[in-house]
C-alpha cells in the first residue's frame, strides 16, 4: 500500500451514522477521565457534549456549557475512550440469517453480545453472506437495529482452496486465473462491498495448503486499489505471506503460527509497502486440544507481533468473532499485551484505524469528531484488561449499549 493509493473512500462510513446522527439526542458524558486519544494524557473530571452524533464540545467540569436538555451520563470513577474498532469479525452465524426481514429485537440483543458491550463502533466484516449482511448495515444505519457501523469485504479464494473447516455445502467464489479474480473482485465492489479479502492460503487439513498464484492475488488487488479500497489476506504459511507481498496487499487478517517469526526481508518489506496486521491471537487459543501445541502457537504469533511492533507496523485489533464465539475480548488484549503496551493496544481499537483507513473524524475525542465513544468501568491504562469492561457504547451519538 502507498499512501494516495488507500484513500478507502470510506464514505459508507458516513452513510451508516448519517439517518442515525440526523435525529440524534443531545447527550453529555460527566465525572469521568478522559483518554482523547492513545497517547493523550488522562483529563479527570470530563465533559463530552455530544450533538447531532458529533462531539460538540469537550472539557473540564465547570469550564464546558451543559444544555440544559441533554440526556447526562454519570462517568464519575469510569474512563472514556474513543469509540472502538474490530477489524476482522464475521456475521455468519444463523441469528444473521435473513437479517433484512427478521425482527429487530433479537438482531439488536445478539449484537449485544457479540460487538456492542465490547465498545466496537466501527467492524470489518471479512466474510458473510451480503445477502444478509448488506440489508442488516441498512437497518443499523436506519436506527432499528442498535449496532455498529458495519464495513464489508468480498472474499476470493484459491481454485480448489475450500478450507476445511466451511461447510462444503457453502458456495465460495474460487478462482484459477486473473480474469476470474479481476471480475470478481469488481463484482464485489459493485455489490457495495468496501474491500476485498484474498485467501493466499487455505487450510485443507491433513492435505496440503492450497495457496494463491500472487498474479491472481495481484490482480484483485490492482482493482480495488484503483477505487481507493482496501484488500486483506488470510495466508496460511509462509508462501501465503509471500504473496501478501508480492501483491502488496494492505492487511494481514491474521499472524501465522505454522511460521515461528517473520524474516528480516518479510518485515522490511511489510515496513516499506505499509502493510498492516490483525493479530487474532485468541483464535489460536481453540484450534487444537493439546495444551502443549497451543502454548507453541501463541509464543509463536506474539513473537510475530512483537516483531511487527517493533518494526514499525500497524497494528489492528480484531478478534474473528462471528466464526469464533469468543466474544468476550479480555483474552486478545491480554495475549496482545505480551507484545504491545496499554497504550499500543489501545491505539490497535482507535487511533490505528482511524488512520489506517482515513476515516478523519474518528478515532479520538475532540471536538468535530464523530461522536463514536466508549465508557470503561477501569483505568485501561493501569490494566489492559480494562478494555473489555465496558459500561457504555456510543455510535454517532446513540447509546448502542449500557451495562444494567
Amino acid at each position: 500500500m502507498t499512501g494516495i493509493r488507500l484513500r478507502v473512500a470510506l464514505v459508507l462510513i458516513g452513510l451508516a451514522v448519517t439517518s442515525a446522527a440526523s435525529d440524534a439526542e443531545t447527550v453529555v458524558l460527566k465525572g469521568g477521565t478522559l483518554y482523547a486519544s492513545a497517547d493523550a494524557v488522562a483529563l479527570p473530571d470530563a465533559v463530552i457534549v455530544i450533538s447531532d452524533g458529533v462531539i460538540s464540545a469537550v472539557g473540564k467540569s465547570g469550564e464546558v456549557s451543559v444544555p440544559a436538555d441533554a440526556r447526562a451520563i454519570d462517568c464519575s470513577g469510569k474512563t472514556v475512550v474513543a469509540g472502538f474498532w474490530n477489524s476482522h469479525v464475521h456475521f455468519t452465524e444463523h441469528v444473521w440469517h435473513n437479517a433484512g426481514a427478521a425482527p429487530a429485537a433479537p438482531l439488536t440483543q445478539h449484537m449485544q453480545e457479540m460487538l456492542t458491550r465490547w465498545g466496537f463502533t466501527t467492524v470489518w466484516d471479512l466474510g458473510s453472506d451480503p445477502n444478509n449482511t448488506l440489508p442488516l448495515r441498512k437497518r443499523i444505519a436506519a436506527g432499528e437495529v442498535a449496532g455498529p457501523t458495519i464495513l464489508l469485504a468480498g472474499n476470493i479464494f484459491p481454485k480448489g482452496g475450500h478450507p476445511v473447516y466451511v461447510p462444503s455445502e457453502v458456495q465460495l467464489p474460487e478462482v484459477a486465473t486473473p480474469e476470474e479474480a479481476t471480475k470478481w473482485a469488481h463484482d464485489w465492489l459493485a455489490m457495495g462491498e468496501d474491500g476485498i479479502k484474498l485467501f493466499t492460503g487455505a487450510f485443507m487439513g491433513d492435505k496440503p495448503v492450497i495457496n494463491m498464484d500472487p498474479a491472481i492475488a495481484k490482480a484483485a488487488v490492482d482493482v480495488a486499489h484503483a477505487q481507493g479500497r482496501p484488500v486483506f489476506a488470510h495466508p496460511q504459511n509462509k508462501v501465503g505471506v509471500e504473496t501478501v507481498i508480492a501483491s502488496d496487499v494492505d492487511v494481514l487478517a491474521h499472524t501465522t503460527p505454522s511460521e515461528r517469526a517473520y524474516t528480516d526481508d518479510q518485515l522490511a518489506r511489510f515496513k516499506a509497502q505499509g502493510t498492516a496486521l490483525i493479530p487474532t491471537l485468541g483464535l489460536f487459543t481453540t484450534v487444537v486440544l493439546d495444551p502443549n501445541v497451543t502454548n507453541r502457537l501463541i509464543a509463536a504469533t506474539v513473537n510475530q507481533l512483537k516483531q511487527f511492533s517493533d518494526n514499525g507496523g500497524t497494528v489492528l485489533f480484531g478478534t474473528d468473532v462471528g466464526f469464533t464465539k469468543q466474544y468476550d475480548t479480555t483474552q486478545e488484549v491480554q495475549l496482545m499485551h505480551r507484545a504491545l503496551s496499554e497504550r499500543q493496544v489501545l491505539a490497535s481499537l482507535t487511533t490505528n484505524p482511524a488512520r489506517f483507513f482515513k476515516a478523519a473524524k474518528k478515532g479520538k475525542v475532540e471536538r468535530g469528531f464523530d461522536a463514536d465513544l466508549v465508557v470503561l468501568d477501569g483505568d485501561p491504562l493501569a490494566d489492559v484488561g480494562n478494555l473489555a469492561k465496558v459500561s457504555t457504547t456510543i455510535r454517532a451519538g446513540h447509546v448502542i449499549y449500557q451495562k444494567p
